[in-house]
């Protein structure tokens, strides 16, 4: 079975995009093994390191190789993505990228009405860098994501289940193409 992991790009707890992941989950399960990817125990990435690798670090890439597909989750922070989200991707792609080849599903929210469009696009622009095939249609932006989704994961407005689903749909479709 193909094994989807899920990356939260905050690491706050109770966050919307843990809300959002929440609520994506289940719509992955059906075809997919999903496993959350933690990333908030990670050290600063620092190539000092080389010598003497964190365990966190290990365990961290270890964890991305063992999936064959990646959805990311994120908010907006300052125009860009997250800086825990930006040091995990550094983390597995330095040395050697276990995110080469892994499609992936690039979710952006936020409370407000710009919906993560920068932190969206950064890491779309980080993701094309680390090989990773990302679905192109649709774009996922998620504006007053705290309107959309409960903090069960529950979808409290209509046609976000939907929205979501269609999302998910491309992202199986480029998993069967990758696979």
């Amino acid at each position: 079975m193909v094994k989807v992991g899920i990356i939260v790009g905050s690491i706050r707890e109770g966050s919307l995009s843990g809300r959002v992941a929440k609520a994506v989950e289940p719509l992955l399960a059906e075809k997919y093994e999903t496993e959350y990817l933690e990333i908030a125990n990670l050290p600063l990435f620092n190539p000092d390191l080389y010598q003497d690798t964190p365990e966190e670090y290990i365990n961290f890439r270890n964890a991305v190789a063992g999936v064959d597909a990646v959805v990311f989750v994120t908010p907006e922070h300052n125009r860009a993505m997250p800086a825990a989200l930006k040091n995990a991707l550094d983390v597995v792609s330095i040395p050697s990228n276990e995110f080469s080849g892994k499609p992936a599903l690039i979710i952006s929210q936020s409370p407000g009405l710009i919906s993560g469009f920068g932190a969206n696009h950064n890491l779309r622009q980080v993701l094309s860098f680390l090989n990773m095939p990302t679905v192109q249609q649709p774009e996922v932006y998620l504006a007053e994501t705290h309107e959309l989704i409960d903090e069960n994961g529950e979808f409290l407005k209509e046609g976000t289940e939907e929205f979501l689903q269609s999302a998910v749909d491309a992202f199986s479709e480029l998993i069967s193409y990758r696979n």
